[in-house]
C-alpha cells in the first residue's frame, strides 16, 4: 500500500429506506479505483438508534479518517452520527438533514407531499415498502424495468416511526458538506433537495436524475463524493 492510499479515508455508505447496501453497487468500485477503502453498511431501518449503532460499528471497524455518505433517511443517519472526531465530512445524496431536534417529516412539512407517496405499503407494523409499480415509477424512473424489479426485491422495509424520530445532533453544523441534488426526483421533492442543501451549507451538486443517482449517474455521484473525501 502506498502512502497516499494508507493517509485516504475509510468512505462508509449509509443507504435509505427501501434499499439495501447493494445500492451502491455501482459507486463502489469507482470509490476503490481511486485508492479508498469503501464500506457499505446494511441498516436494519428499523429505529435512528439502531442504524446509528449500526454505522458506529462500521465505524469503529476502520481506522483513520471517515467520510460519511448518507442517501435519503440515510441523511438523518450520518447527520446524527457524524459529529465526532474521526468523521471529518459528511456528503448527502438526495437525502434528509434535520437540524437538532428536528425529524425528517419536521423538515418536509412546508413542501406538498411528493407523487412517490401514492407508491407506498404500509404493513400491519407499520413498516414501509414500495410497491413495485411506486419503484420503477417514482424511485427507479430511470433504470431499465429489470434494474427496478430488483430494488423492488431487495429493498429494506422502513419503520414508519424511523421518519418521526427526531435527531438531537447536527453534524453539519460543525462539518464540511457536500449535497447531491436529483433534479428528477419523485421521493423526495428536489425544491426541498435544493432548500436542504442550501440550510446547512453545503458545496451542492445538481445531477439529472431520479431519486437514485448513485445507480443511474454513479460517475457523478462518486466525483462528489471523491471531492469530498481529497478535501481532508
Amino acid at each position: 500500500m502506498s502512502s497516499t492510499e494508507s493517509s485516504n479515508p475509510t468512505i462508509i455508505l449509509v443507504h435509505g429506506a427501501f434499499a439495501d447496501g447493494s445500492s451502491w453497487g455501482r459507486v463502489i468500485p469507482r470509490l476503490q479505483a481511486e485508492g479508498f477503502a469503501v464500506v457499505a453498511v446494511q441498516n436494519p431501518l428499523v429505529s435512528l438508534d439502531d442504524d446509528v449503532a449500526h454505522v458506529q460499528r462500521a465505524i469503529d471497524r476502520t481506522k483513520g479518517p471517515v467520510v460519511l455518505v448518507g442517501h435519503s433517511w440515510g441523511g438523518a443517519v450520518i447527520t446524527q452520527i457524524g459529529d465526532q472526531e474521526r468523521v471529518k465530512s459528511l456528503v448527502y445524496i438526495a437525502a434528509f438533514a434535520p437540524d437538532a431536534g428536528q425529524s425528517p417529516n419536521d423538515t418536509l412539512k412546508p413542501f406538498p407531499p411528493s407523487a412517490g407517496l401514492s407508491g407506498v405499503s404500509v404493513d400491519k407494523d407499520r413498516f414501509l415498502t414500495l410497491k413495485p409499480e411506486g419503484m420503477a415509477r417514482n424511485f427507479a424512473q430511470d433504470l431499465p424495468a429489470e434494474e427496478a424489479a430488483l430494488l423492488t426485491a431487495t429493498q429494506g422495509p422502513v419503520a414508519a416511526a424511523c421518519f418521526a424520530t427526531k435527531v438531537s445532533a447536527a453534524a453539519w453544523k460543525t462539518k464540511p458538506a457536500w449535497y447531491v441534488v436529483a433534479t428528477n426526483d419523485r421521493m423526495l421533492p428536489p425544491d426541498f433537495l435544493r432548500a436542504t442543501a442550501s440550510r446547512i451549507g453545503a458545496r451542492t451538486v445538481e445531477v439529472d436524475s431520479g431519486h437514485a443517482p448513485h445507480l443511474s449517474r454513479p460517475d457523478a455521484v462518486a466525483a462528489v463524493i471523491v471531492e469530498a473525501a481529497r478535501s481532508i
